[in-house]
């Protein structure tokens, strides 16, 4: 075990799940997008809906999807580097609903 096991990833933000595990989301959809966005549509479900202003949700996403490591400095300021580069966003409060885990076959 090293240091790392203990303190965590490298990151941007005040919490693992709602930043780093978000501009992870961000940049493999940007990846699976292979272009630069022109207009991004967030919804949001559970605690990412309810806490996303605060915990710098929105920045991560965004700052993956402009193609920032979780590391990345200029996470604090993607949505105005998304507004400079003139793509269009909007963030959307949903609820997808009761998710059923699958099956342990184990």
């Amino acid at each position: 075990m090293n240091i790392f096991d203990i303190l965590g990833p490298v990151m941007i933000g005040p919490s693992s799940s709602h930043t780093a595990g978000a501009a992870r989301i961000g940049r493999l959809a940007g990846i699976v997008l292979g272009e630069p966005p022109v207009k991004a549509d967030f919804y949001l479900h559970g605690s990412f809906a309810e806490t996303y202003l605060g915990h710098g949700t929105d920045r991560a996403l965004v700052g993956g999807l402009l193609g920032f490591d979780t590391a990345d400095e200029r996470i604090r300021q993607s949505l105005e580097l998304a507004e400079e580069a003139k793509i269009k966003l909007a963030f959307h409060k949903t609820d997808l609903g009761m998710c059923t885990p699958i099956p342990s076959r184990w």
